[in-house]
């Protein structure tokens, strides 16, 4: 997988994918992908689906996510939209090395957005000292979600996942206490990025609109974990916490959406960038690769 990072523009704006590297999820540890990503997809035509995008549905045995943060800068403000997974598996955790690549200092961000707290997102919040990496920043979360990760609502997680992600949550967040920001409603963090409410994948899943001038980049975080959610945002995954609730979401951020939005999205393929369409009835990701 290409690791490049990518600069592009959203009005007078510079945005920089930064990946942290990759994850596999795969059995024995985590259930088959078709089975995470989509447990209530007709099985029939899941197949044809996956077929489409040139997956054999047999033997489709490991799913290996991106893991993409994005740095947006402004004329006044440095700001990293989450901090990936570092300590979660060999193959992530470069977040740092590739803000170096693009000459971006932590001390240089001023705003960290942290879309939710899953460990993916979180993971590069602190120094291997336990210190926060980011000496010069403020931390930005949705109350609800600070409130489930910090407090007793987070034990309503069956077993296997209290057991590794409340750990990680406690670790990666409560250090961070003291430089944090908390929105509840929908609102603008710094000048051109407003925090938009997007329930359901988490209690208190953000999502993000970036503007300047008349160009729009819309953060997905996690709404859509593939891009076949896109086409078919009703396929909820293993890992939503609130399945009906995110579906919600997903039609609701599809309203957003034309031609003209740009999209980013943290686990889609590598850099994660590209574009909505609708085709008839369907919605329809377009990747970077593919734009004209």
């Amino acid at each position: 997988m290409a690791t490049e990072n990518l600069s592009f523009n959203v009005g007078d704006f510079r945005c920089t994918t930064i990946s942290d590297g990759s994850y596999v999820y795969a059995p024995p540890r985590i259930p088959p992908p078709a089975t995470f990503l989509f447990p209530n997809a007709p099985k029939e035509r899941l197949k044809q689906v996956l077929r489409d995008y040139n997956l054999d549905p047999e033997h489709w045995t490991e799913w290996v996510s991106p893991y993409i943060c994005l740095v947006v800068t402004t004329d006044k403000h440095t700001v990293l939209i989450d901090t990936g997974a570092d300590g979660l598996a060999p193959s992530t955790g470069k977040l740092f090395q590739n803000l170096r690549a693009e000459d971006i200092s932590p001390s240089a961000i001023d705003t960290i957005i942290l879309t939710h707290g899953h460990p993916d997102h979180i993971g590069g919040n602190l120094t291997a000292e336990g210190k926060i990496a980011f000496p010069n920043a403020r931390f930005v979360m949705w109350r609800a979600e600070w409130e489930f990760w910090t407090t007793e609502q987070a034990e309503k997680l069956d077993e296997h996942v209290r057991g590794s992600f409340i750990p990680f949550a406690h670790k990666y967040l409560l250090p961070i206490r003291n430089v944090l920001d908390l929105v509840d409603n929908e609102k603008e963090i710094v000048s051109g990025i407003h925090a938009l409410p997007a329930p359901g994948h988490t209690v208190g899943h953000m999502a993000l609109s970036v503007s300047s001038k008349d160009e729009q980049l819309l953060i997905l975080a996690d709404s859509f974990l593939h891009p076949i959610h896109v086409q078919y945002p009703e396929w909820f995954a293993a890992v939503d916490f609130i399945p009906q609730q995110v579906v919600n979401t997903r039609r609701r951020l599809l309203s957003l959406i034309n031609e003209k939005t740009m999209v980013f999205a943290f686990h889609f393929p590598y850099p994660g960038l590209g574009r909505i369409i609708r085709k008839e009835e369907a919605w329809n990701w377009k990747p970077i690769e593919k734009m004209t």
